[in-house]
């Protein structure tokens, strides 16, 4: 059943004073981030600097202090320039367009509620290219022609830090466009860039990592392409295009001052023959490029693509390669877990980021623009697509959210359809996006699911995406607190508890279609302490008497009961200050 308001109502209070037991080690993440003045601080953060008060002790009821990095304090909004908003009339998105939609990203007012409140901005590649989607880039220090100039994109991030909102770009370090200069210059064995990309004089034979080849012919030789014959690979063994690539980010992060990278297809950056993905010479050379970007910039944020297992993805960050990677099996839980009403699928999968990854080292998302819209995955059902919502934006991980997701946006392949215009309102002819017909149909469902229709709806998809982002910046513990998970029975509850030195946050979700009224809650060890008392931070208004843990000697808790009844398909948040 829908849920109807949601509160953030004191039910019960108390303070939590005297630790019970020793501190117990808990699952990584951080407790307290600390925030770079030269980066933008988030808006609406209660403490933006993420660090204890001077009435605070280096150790109490929670987590041991640590410190996290500024975007450990984010949830980042992945964006589509060319679909988001068209300022000229030409059917296609452009700088200009996006920096008139920021206020509904967010307003920079903390006090307002009807914007979005995400604190960072990722660009799929603004850099100039052959195809649509920006990835097989022909100039890497020159802004998209159809997104507008070098200024626009200026103006754009100083109105985004203006509003508290880190902006990070997509970095193509993998391959270029074959129409790139570069890559023409390297058809000729003759030309001084003829070994910037990987040329064979045979044809080698073996399969490329997709099962295909990715040898392709021409004028007698052959070059390798991982990701087709249009999209050839550098070679990044040569020292002259690891100086050219480090040229171009700098002059992002300089001319620009974006805060960051998403760097596309890690995996693939160094080849050893058959070998193609992961290899040491991939980390090797990542680890340093970061060394020379943070020369430039020590808060540089570096954000890698590693379609694979965690235990694959990880060790780029464990490496020190990058800073966070994209955990694409944890995104499949997000996914599942709903759509199964079971936590089987997602159980796992964070146990895994939860033992791979360093404190903070991790990237969750539902989905992004080469995956199927999470709306469609969740059948259209706008119960699951909240409850995706919410186990995403109250994991331990840095949340990114895909442009659409908020409003619940549908798309399947081919690409494009999963990159369609954003749907501002249900008017012709395409939804306040444009003022002409855009450049890719609009989403099916467009002239009733789109922001206007949501924006004023307490009860809508929307709504659900503000609240919960508001939720994450204003509570530490969601943000880099410990992560402890909770045993619940039965297995349509998911349940774990985020804990700082300030307070602790039990995050309990019911999966399934129908109330669950006959369950408990365990934690052998945690960061209680004697006495207690529980405050809803987000719920149902009309949840009932709220019941406080007991802490055990080891500051966790046995077969506690917080309500009596939690509604199906529902999250709720209980808050435990000390």
């Amino acid at each position: 059943m829908p849920i109807r308001a949601f509160v953030r109502v004191a039910l019960v209070t108390a303070v939590l004073a005297g630790c019970g037991g020793p501190q117990p080690t808990p699952v990584v993440n951080p407790t307290a981030a600390t925030t770079p003045t030269d980066h933008p601080v988030p808006s609406g953060a209660s403490d933006p600097s993420g660090t204890p008060g001077p009435s605070v002790p280096a150790v109490a009821c929670g987590g041991p202090v640590t410190d996290a990095r500024w975007w450990s304090d984010r949830v980042f909004y992945e964006v589509f320039v060319r679909s988001f908003g068209d300022s000229n009339g030409d059917g296609s998105g452009d700088l200009q367009g996006l920096t008139a939609r920021l206020d509904y990203l967010n307003d920079g007012d903390p006090v307002t509620t009807d914007d979005l409140g995400i604190t960072g901005i990722w660009l799929m590649p603004v850099a100039e290219a052959t195809s649509y989607h920006g990835y097989d880039v022909t100039d890497y220090t020159a802004v998209e022609r159809d997104y507008g100039t070098l200024a626009d994109l200026q103006a754009f991030v100083r109105a985004a830090h203006d509003r508290g909102i880190a902006v990070i770009l997509d970095l193509v370090l993998n391959h270029t466009s074959s129409d790139h200069p570069w890559f023409r210059a390297s058809r000729d064995p003759a030309s001084p860039k003829a070994d910037w990309y990987l040329w064979s004089d045979t044809d080698p034979g073996y399969p490329g990592p997709f099962g295909r080849s990715a040898w392709h012919p021409d004028g007698g030789r052959w070059y390798y392409g991982a990701f087709g014959g249009h999209m050839p690979d550098l070679d990044l063994r040569n020292p002259a295009v690891t100086e050219a690539l480090v040229e171009a980010a700098g002059f992002w992060m300089t001319e620009v001052g974006v805060d960051g990278f998403r760097l596309d297809a890690i995996r693939h950056l160094i080849e050893n023959g058959p070998d193609q993905v992961n290899t040491p010479e991939s980390l090797a050379w990542l680890t340093a490029f970061r060394d020379r970007l943070r020369a430039m910039d020590p808060d540089v944020l570096l954000v890698g693509e590693v379609m694979d297992i965690t235990a694959a993805s990880a060790p780029f960050v464990r490496e020190g390669a990058v800073d966070l990677t994209f955990d694409f099996p944890l995104a499949r839980g997000f996914l599942q877990a709903p759509n199964l009403e079971d936590i089987a699928p997602l159980a796992g999968a964070r146990r895994d980021v939860l033992e791979w990854y360093p404190a903070g080292g991790y990237a969750a998302l539902l989905t992004n623009h080469d995956q199927t819209r999470a709306m469609s995955e969740y059948g259209g059902r706008v119960e699951k697509a909240r409850l995706g919502a919410s186990l995403l934006l109250t994991d331990p991980g840095v949340p990114f959210i895909y442009y659409g997701e908020e409003i619940g946006m549908e798309g399947r392949k081919p690409d494009e359809r999963l990159r369609a215009p954003m749907p501002w309102t249900g008017d012709a002819p395409s939804g306040g996006f444009s003022a002409v017909a855009p450049w890719q149909p609009m989403p099916d469902g467009w002239p009733e699911t789109n922001v206007a229709a949501q924006a004023g709806d307490p009860g809508s998809l929307l709504s659900a995406y503000r609240d919960l982002v508001r939720l994450r910046t204003d509570h530490a513990a969601l943000r880099t607190g410990a992560t402890f998970p909770v045993d619940a029975d039965p297995t349509s509850l998911v349940a774990m508890l985020r804990s700082d030195a300030r307070e602790s946050v039990l995050v309990l979700t019911n999966l399934g279609l129908a109330p669950v009224t006959d369950y408990t809650l365990t934690l052998d060890a945690g960061p209680l302490c004697a006495a207690g008392g529980a405050t809803v931070l987000y719920g149902p208004a009309d949840l009932g008497p709220l019941t406080a843990p007991t802490p055990g000697p080891a500051g966790g808790f046995a077969a506690w009961t917080p309500v009596a009844a939690i509604p199906a398909q529902t999250t709720l948040v209980i808050g435990l200050r000390p």
